[in-house]
């Protein structure tokens, strides 16, 4: 039996885990390919206008999947171990794909609020007649790959860290930080204008700052996992010697119209040169190019001064 898993969107909260976990189960696992231009149009074609970019490409995904497999995974996140809620798009996506795709869609509900992840794993195991020890142990391998991984990611931010190239961080979710089509090579254009970029899903925090988590940040306590996570890596990254920052949103996210004047805030106030920029299926290359090149262009005047 073959899981497929759409390779856009929540995939890149967890990038590996799904893949590793299916695998250890005794599936095989096809993940749609890397974002390409017919993918986004796909999307496109079955959304609602009002629909926010990242979603469509998610559409388009799925509609890859759909057919060349037995299953597509689709998870229903809620809120996590914080007790946080994921963004409220997420909450739906099993339904809207029931209706989108005729292959069948394999599901759970991921609500730290009520259970905790493990135990929605073996949930969600059981559907597909696995016993307890053999998620236990696949979620084990899973669990432990991922944790590798995040070390890697570690030791790669404190080498970006160290450049001597300006530094500019990058802020948006992971599935626009991660996916190279929809992001227009957003890293690879500005290591060509010589800048060292950071994700904002790389910088590690500091055991200090994670042990405050419950706490409010600037005064609010927020109730979006990625808001919060957000915030919190920003007033990290703030610790360390920053040229300038980039925040990168997908058109029509509502979540980010309200996150927006935060993020903003926070690099006014450290006087730190911000850039939002705003990203869709009809955002042009060359427009995009000529926003970066000007923006790197002042920032090596204010180095300069």
């Amino acid at each position: 039996m073959t899981i497929g898993i759409p390779r856009a969107l929540i995939h890149w909260k967890r990038p590996h885990f799904w893949e590793v976990f299916f695998h250890n189960l005794g599936f095989k696992v096809l993940l749609s390919p890397l974002t390409n231009k017919e993918i986004v149009e796909a999307g496109v074609k079955i959304a609602d206008p009002e629909t926010c970019f990242s979603t469509k490409v998610y559409w388009g995904h799925l509609v890859w999947l759909d057919n060349k497999c037995d299953l597509i995974f689709v998870p229903r996140l809620k809120t996590n171990e914080e007790k946080l809620e994921y963004c409220p798009k997420l909450f739906a996506l099993p339904d809207l794909a029931k209706l989108l795709v005729k292959t069948s869609i394999l599901t759970e509900t991921f609500d730290e609020r009520k259970e905790e992840f493990k135990k929605s794993l073996e949930k969600l195991g059981r559907k597909i007649n696995k016993k307890k020890g053999e998620i236990k142990k696949a979620a084990k391998i899973a669990f432990s790959e991922e944790k590798k991984l995040k070390e890697k990611e570690k030791q790669d931010f404190f080498k970006k860290i160290k450049s001597k190239k300006p530094k500019i961080v990058l802020i948006s979710h992971p599935y626009n930080l991660y996916d190279e089509y929809v992001n227009l090579r957003i890293k690879e254009k500005l290591e060509k204008l010589g800048v060292e970029s950071i994700f904002i899903e790389e910088v590690t925090l500091s055991s200090k700052l994670q042990a405050t988590c419950s706490q409010p940040i600037l005064g609010v306590r927020f109730h979006w996992e990625f808001g919060k996570e957000i915030i919190e890596k920003i007033q990290e990254i703030l610790k360390y010697d920053i040229t300038g920052a980039i925040e990168l949103s997908s058109f029509a996210c509502g979540c980010d119209a309200v996150l927006k004047e935060f993020v903003e805030k926070e690099f006014k106030e450290a006087k730190i040169p911000f850039l939002y920029l705003i990203i869709d299926e009809h955002t042009g290359e060359a427009g995009f190019q000529t926003r970066l090149e000007a923006f790197i262009d002042t920032l090596q005047l204010i180095i300069k001064t």
